[in-house]
């Protein structure tokens, strides 16, 4: 550290050999902002849309498909309800958000060290869901496998800037969709000691889900202050936009709600199709839908958690194929933010999101033009954080990596300036005086360790030596970095009895089921 080329060797191959696994895991396990939101409209907009929000509830209403209870638990709050269309009174579904939902909750992790935040002002990355395809540099694409879905636990588990496991990462199509579900659930106790989400493609699953978590946290399942079930998973339910909430949906809201588990209302948007081609006009859409949805939840159990969630894609007017990295998704999501914070709950929305098939230029800038977005307008949980390629259709292993590597940056954006008297640099100021450097000095040599942020796949050498070190560019370095990882994995302790409980539980339950999937 004594001179630049002493320095600029440091930052080789040998400084990505120091970013072993037990360092990873070690990271904080969410990130606190210690900078302003970005805000895009004033309050006179922003009270204009949640107006015209209310209009939309009022006057036209949210369909509540193929679920007759859904229908009279609204019924009984006084809503009009005709057929399978319910219209709320102005105002209904803001008054039972704010008089119960919570503004702020704990997510418990079997490792209590590893419990996450959601709301305030904290974030909480997760990796990408949902995904059926796998890209990776060796193989190219082809279908997920549930060792791609255990694989993308265990980089997430290592993963210092991935607070979450998160959920359905991509879909083991080797598996029947009727019992995948239990393997998928149960790779997020074993192999990783973070936060997970739950199943809500059945009732059922989600009902599975929760009996899962429940033999897993053992005695630490109810809070002993309130006599509820702590809030152990955290679930997606997507609206059918426009206005409509189907009955799949429904029912694993009902389950989680009714177990105080966290419900995650999103209207999965792309705008032009599924809600108007304006900002303003989108975002008033998605308000209307996530204050239906998150009421209802409520209306099922006051106080369970509930996150305003916003997906809002822009599509080509040419093609319909979703775009993304566009200005007006930012728009939507700065907008998003600003009311989520104005009726008192948590937010989810973001990521990195991209229509490029590979881990390219394509696919930096655009994952860049949500992320910062992201970062910038205070999302709370960011889903779809690493991996997302093609448009949400395939999970990418060298992806993963770049986009894990960009949100270990924006935590470093988040802490904002630091202005304590090491962060002035008084000290270093004086000794080092005019026309001298500050390399030696007593304070760059107890700070260059965590002075800046290192990123362990970026080449930052010379020319000389990036061409000795094998020419290789971002992804195949990001290829090195992931198979690196896996490699030096460690699974998180899990006690032998609950593991037993959890496979035992599995087993009769898949016995239970035939083999044709439902």
């Amino acid at each position: 550290m004594n001179t630049p080329n002493a320095r600029r060797r440091t930052r080789g191959g040998g400084r990505r050999s120091e970013r072993g696994a037990a360092q990873a895991v070690a990271a904080a396990p969410y990130a606190t902002r210690q900078i302003p939101y970005y805000e895009v409209i004033n309050e006179e907009g922003l009270a204009l849309i949640e107006h015209n929000a209310d209009t939309i509830l009022e006057e036209i209403g949210i369909d509540f498909r193929d679920d007759e209870e859904a229908l009279q638990i609204w019924r009984d709050a006084g809503a009009d309800v005709q057929g399978e269309r319910v219209r709320m009174p102005r105002g209904l579904c803001r008054q039972l958000i704010q008089q119960s939902a919570p503004s702020q909750f704990t997510q418990h992790a079997r490792n209590p060290e590893r419990s996450v935040e959601i709301g305030g002002p904290h974030t909480v990355y997760a990796p990408a869901y949902g995904c059926p395809f796998i890209y990776d540099i060796d193989q190219g694409r082809r279908y997920g496998t549930l060792d791609d879905f255990q694989n993308f636990v265990k980089l997430a588990y290592l993963s210092p800037s991935m607070h979450h496991s998160g959920g359905t990462i991509c879909e083991p199509v080797d598996l029947p969709v009727n019992k995948r579900h239990f393997d998928m659930v149960y790779s997020h106790m074993k192999y990783s000691d973070k936060c997970f989400m739950g199943s809500v493609t059945h009732p059922e699953r989600a009902q599975d889900t929760v009996e899962m978590a429940r033999i897993l946290f053992g005695d630490r399942w109810i809070d002993p202050e309130t006599g509820k079930p702590r809030t152990c998973v955290i679930n997606l339910i997507n609206a059918n936009s426009p206005m409509t909430f189907d009955d799949t949906m429904l029912g694993a809201a009902k389950v989680y709600a009714r177990a105080n588990q966290a419900c995650i209302i999103t209207p999965f948007i792309l705008a032009g199709a599924m809600s108007p081609v304006t900002v303003a006009g989108t975002a008033t859409q998605t308000l209307a839908e996530a204050l239906a949805g998150m009421a209802f939840v409520q209306l099922v159990n006051p106080g369970a958690p509930v996150v305003l969630g916003s997906f809002a894609s822009s599509m080509s007017m040419q093609s319909g194929a979703p775009t993304f990295g566009t200005p007006e998704p930012a728009l939507v999501l700065y907008i998003m933010a600003s009311l989520a914070r104005r009726l008192g709950v948590p937010f989810r929305s973001g990521g990195s999101l991209t229509a490029s098939k590979l881990p390219d230029a394509q696919a930096a800038s655009e994952s860049a033009n949500t992320l910062i977005p992201t970062t910038l307008g205070g999302v709370n949980f960011a889903l779809h954080t690493a991996g997302w390629l093609e448009g949400g259709l395939a999970m990418g292993y060298e992806k993963f990596i770049m986009d894990a590597d960009q949100a270990g940056m924006m935590q470093t954006l988040l802490k904002g300036v630091d202005l304590s008297e090491n962060g002035q640099a008084m000290d270093a100021i004086r000794e080092v005086g005019p026309g001298k450097h500050f390399l030696g000095c007593s304070h760059t040599q107890a700070n260059f360790k965590n002075a800046f942020y290192l990123s362990p796949i970026t080449d930052n050498n010379s020319f000389e030596q990036w061409d000795a070190d094998g020419r290789l560019d971002m992804a195949q370095r990001a290829n090195a970095r992931w198979k690196k990882l896996l490699a030096e994995y460690e699974a998180p302790p899990l006690d032998e009895a609950v593991d037993e409980a959890l496979l035992d539980y599995i087993a009769k339950r898949k016995a239970a089921f035939p083999d044709s999937n439902y």
